[in-house]
């Protein structure tokens, strides 16, 4: 089947990935490598992380929560400074990609894993790129936000939700993720899916335009 949609992450894709942040965080402190996302895949749908992004607790209790599980796993970190990780930078790169991408037909979407109140606008936080998120915005014909819609990937039904907004059957999609448990469902379902790597989005962009047969990198 012909690909007819490009459905997009937001955090990693289009940004800087927050798990680039949290990789600093653990070398300054001597934490073992990815503890932070660790503790985050554990018990992944029903942890403090998972309840958080679906608006089912508020900050004051993801802080607490959060601190509670880190603990357990061997060392402490508050909610709120695990929070305070989550400043991200644009990737101009895939953002004029998605240009192109709208501008040669194709539906696009977005489904992002966000924080109550704060979503990509508070975490990029400057004017001017509040103004470029509009931007980015302006070319997804919808965007799903966890926090909003209080499902979230992995879950199937996140997925399922996009394809019902666009009017389009999955194997008809492809998708594009910087997190592997996120790319599974998708593909599960028939997506052609598109891992972005940590710092370089290039690859996934090239990956994208053999998909499509379009020219998205300059």
């Amino acid at each position: 089947m012909a690909v007819e949609a490009v459905i997009f992450d937001f955090g990693g894709v289009f940004t800087t990935s927050p798990v680039e942040n949290f990789a600093a965080f653990e070398r300054a402190r001597g934490l073992p490598e990815r503890f932070i996302g660790e503790v985050i895949k554990k018990n992944h749908h029903a942890n403090a992380w998972a309840r958080f992004e679906r608006a089912e607790i508020d900050l004051d209790a993801f802080d607490r929560l959060f601190a509670e599980e880190t603990r357990a796993a061997g060392f402490e970190i508050r909610g709120k400074t695990l929070v305070g990780l989550m400043s991200l930078t644009f990737r101009p790169e895939m953002i004029a990609a998605l240009e192109r991408v709208k501008a040669a037909g194709f539906r696009t979407g977005c489904i992002t894993n966000n924080l109550p109140d704060l979503g990509a606008g508070e975490m990029l936080a400057a004017s001017e790129k509040r103004e470029q998120l509009e931007a980015i915005h302006a070319n997804f014909d919808h965007v799903i936000e966890s926090s909003k819609a209080g499902v979230r990937k992995p879950e199937p039904r996140v997925y399922e939700m996009m394809c019902e907004a666009l009017a389009v059957a999955p194997p008809a999609c492809a998708y594009l993720d910087d997190l592997g448990i996120n790319l599974k469902p998708a593909r599960e379902m028939g997506m052609r899916t598109i891992k972005v790597p940590f710092g370089d989005v290039r690859p996934a962009i090239r990956a994208l335009e053999e998909v499509l047969g379009l020219s998205l990198l300059d």
